[in-house]
């Protein structure tokens, strides 16, 4: 058989492979993450309910979901364990340095910048409106306007 017509096949069972073993070693790495947790810990689950782990099971996990509140998941259902720095800042809001605006809780000060440009003279206004030249200006053909309002709906000149 010629090297070149097997050459296809060869390239799918390759790629085939390739993502096969990616995805093997996504699985792997997620499960050694689920089996590191330990009471206590910050977790994210894949619905994106943050939570802390309270107890551990071989395929359960109690988490507590709101101070006093206890529910029972599945081990594959955590979708990532995090570290007790980055579950505080999300959590509690604990670490939040905001370098840029502060957006404020009302509108005023959307209004107080129109308000500042209606009264700075250095914004000319423009008028919309139509011109009174151009309502004096007649048609360039008028004989011709005239000749299409004698017309009848439907009439056209003969040639």
């Amino acid at each position: 058989m010629n090297p070149v017509t097997l050459l296809p096949f060869i390239v799918l069972i390759g790629a085939m492979f390739l993502m096969t073993r990616s995805a093997k070693k996504k699985q792997a790495a997620a499960a050694q993450m689920r089996n590191e947790m330990q009471p206590g810990t910050g977790v994210r689950t894949i619905g994106g309910m943050y939570a802390t782990v309270k107890e551990l099971h071989d395929d359960t996990v109690v988490l507590e979901v709101a101070p006093g509140v206890h529910a029972i998941y599945a081990k594959n259902s955590i979708g990532a364990v995090l570290d007790d720095a980055e579950y505080n800042r999300i959590v509690h809001g604990d670490g939040d340095d905001i370098d840029g605006a502060i957006v404020p809780d009302d509108a005023s000060s959307l209004t107080e910048a129109a308000e500042a440009d209606e009264d700075s003279s250095d914004n000319a206004k423009i008028d919309l409106g139509k011109k009174a030249e151009a309502d004096d200006v007649e048609p360039k053909d008028a004989e011709a306007d005239e000749k299409s309002k004698d017309k009848a709906d439907g009439e056209a000149d003969a040639k």
